[in-house]
């Protein structure tokens, strides 16, 4: 997402924001159905840090949860790291997003978050959080809503990888970061990956040579074009088709 530029869906045009009250992606985050008066309330917790450089850690596994961090601009992987040191892609983050959220019920990180990009990051200590939110009930309302999305994207990543085909779940994926693009208003048909190849195989439970080797497929059937880390989307419908979506009634990445 990094290095494109007007509406070729850069992660770099987002610039870290000053206020949540004159944030661009608000809408995508917390000050969402929020007053104006609950913003400035808002935004009197929020800690706005230094960038973040590509390939530093946002928070480890283990480390102990303070804070919420909502993405401003940029993007982050998250990863799980098994006994035999086995890495396990959990998801990918982009303005808008919060991290965080699957370490509430234990008091510690479960997973390792890295930028893909300079990034950077509005913290939400949630001690603070967690009071302004008994007291702002929108608030509370808006943050039970993005959980319940964290749960159904999960839910849809089981299902992705159990019961779709490599190519299913590759175009299902593309077809993912397009809406995500769209909803930032970028472009839903040409964007840069910040995440490389092996990062989407381990992702989608395939082997890179797999990735590779669709991505490969899909430019032979004019499906996308890729040059490098761009992706553009020459054939929408075909990309729908065959991620298994309804393309006679499922236009939400038009």
């Amino acid at each position: 997402m990094s290095q494109l530029l007007s509406k070729k869906g850069s992660m770099d045009i987002f610039r870290h924001k000053s206020s949540c009250e004159t944030c661009s992606i608000s809408q995508l985050c917390l000050p969402n159905t929020l007053s104006r008066d609950e913003v400035v309330r808002l935004n009197t917790i929020v800690n706005r840090g230094t960038p973040i450089q590509k390939g530093k850690f946002l928070n480890q596994a283990g480390d102990p949860f303070k804070q919420l961090n909502a993405v401003s601009s940029g993007s982050f992987k998250s990863y799980t790291l098994s006994e035999d040191g086995i890495i396990n892609i959990t998801g990918f983050f982009f303005p808008g997003e919060l991290i965080g959220l699957d370490a509430i019920s234990t008091g510690k990180h479960t997973s390792f978050v890295k930028a893909l990009e300079t990034s950077a990051v509005c913290a939400l200590p949630f001690d603070k959080l967690e009071d302004l939110s008994g007291d702002i009930r929108s608030l509370r309302k808006q943050l039970l809503r993005i959980m319940s999305k964290e749960i159904m994207d999960d839910q849809e990543l089981l299902l992705l990888l159990s019961r779709k085909n490599a190519a299913e779940r590759m175009a299902a994926f593309l077809l993912s970061l397009s809406l995500r693009f769209k909803q930032r208003g970028f472009s839903a048909t040409s964007f840069n990956l910040t995440m490389t190849r092996s990062d989407i195989g381990n992702y989608l439970g395939l082997a890179i040579e797999t990735v590779s080797r669709l991505f490969s497929q899909f430019q032979k059937k004019e499906i996308i074009t890729v040059t490098d880390k761009l992706v553009e989307i020459g054939n929408l419908d075909a990309l729908m088709e065959l991620a298994g979506v309804n393309i006679n009634t499922d236009k939400t990445v038009r």
